[in-house]
């Protein structure tokens, strides 16, 4: 029988959420595989953009793979986003918001949002975001269960209150705490 293997990273800012590429206009992007030696077969669950940061799990079992990717599982974002987010825009994205995705109109599930009173303790960005002088900012945990193109993205522009900084900090019970931008552990599943 074989056994599968499971890791659980905290991407960097800046980095893909892929192992190799055969884009001629990717030499200088930074990708998974430089964080560890992996096992063949190794495959990525869901993605994080390149300027998002946090967990993302790597798995050799395609099936767990699909099943971490479906709607029955949590994953949490730990959003900065610019200015002060108002009690209507957290109430919004709770409802669902309608965003675009592949050109159409599409209403996401509700969700579960909070807003933090004080910012998450997370690791220093690679790249620094920008200083007070620009302006307040917010930090908000947004907990869904869908994963579409840069959803969390799109839907705190649509209330008016654009993503600054994006961290995913849970999938399911597995979280970054502990953890370091580019750290890797091999974790159960």
């Amino acid at each position: 029988m074989e056994t599968h293997r499971h890791f659980a990273i905290f991407k960097p800012y800046g980095m893909v959420s892929q192992f190799i590429t055969n884009d001629r206009h990717s030499k200088n992007k930074k990708f998974l595989g430089e964080l560890q030696d992996f096992p063949e077969g190794t495959m990525a669950i869901g993605r994080l953009d390149e300027p998002s940061e946090g967990l993302l799990l790597l798995t050799t079992d395609g099936k767990m793979s699909s099943k971490i990717r479906s709607r029955k599982t949590e994953k949490e974002y730990y959003v900065q986003v610019d200015g002060l987010i108002t009690d209507a825009a957290l109430k919004v994205l709770e409802n669902g918001v309608e965003i675009s995705v592949e050109g159409s109109a599409y209403k996401t599930l509700p969700s579960k949002v909070t807003l933090f009173s004080i910012a998450p303790s997370l690791p220093k960005r690679a790249k620094k975001i920008r200083d007070d002088r620009h302006g307040p900012t917010s930090w908000i945990s947004i907990i869904i269960t869908e994963g579409k193109f840069r959803q969390v993205r799109k839907m705190t522009a649509a209330v008016g209150f654009p993503t600054l900084r994006l961290v995913r900090y849970r999938v399911a019970n597995i979280t970054i705490d502990a953890m370091d931008a580019g750290d890797v552990k091999e974790i159960a599943l």
